[in-house]
């Protein structure tokens, strides 16, 4: 003969079940407990890339303030002009021959540098 189970003890072991299923899941889906070893790898990789990464930083900064903006076309000399992108020495000595410009776009209106390699070099140059 089939017993029936009353309405609350089949609520009660429904619950019972819910929570069986729920802590079941909560530990399955819970990170494994890590090795202190796992930790100071983990952490000795991190660090690495951080150093890896201020140092880089720290060369940016270098960088920039090595840089004091854009070079001066009228007090520059012919070795300071070389270090310009496409800028060689005889062109660099020509420039210098032609001081003073009125401003840096001179330099193409005079032949000296053509328009391409003037559009190099623009943004790194006045005519002060």
């Amino acid at each position: 003969m089939k017993r029936e189970l009353p309405k609350r003890e089949l609520l009660s072991t429904g619950v019972s079940l819910a929570m069986i299923a729920t802590l079941i899941a909560a530990i399955g889906c819970s990170p494994a407990q890590r090795s202190p070893d796992a930790i100071r790898q983990d952490t000795a990789k991190a660090t690495a890339e951080v150093k890896s990464d201020a140092k880089a930083v720290v060369q940016g900064v270098t960088d920039g303030l090595k840089i004091k903006g854009p070079l001066n076309i009228n007090k520059a000399t012919a070795e300071q002009l070389q270090t310009l992108p496409g800028i060689g020495s005889g062109q660099a000595r020509r420039i210098v021959a032609g001081q003073p410009y009125g401003s840096s776009d001179e330099l193409v209106k005079r032949h000296l540098v053509t328009k391409s390699e003037y559009d190099r070099i623009a943004d790194k140059i006045v005519a002060q």
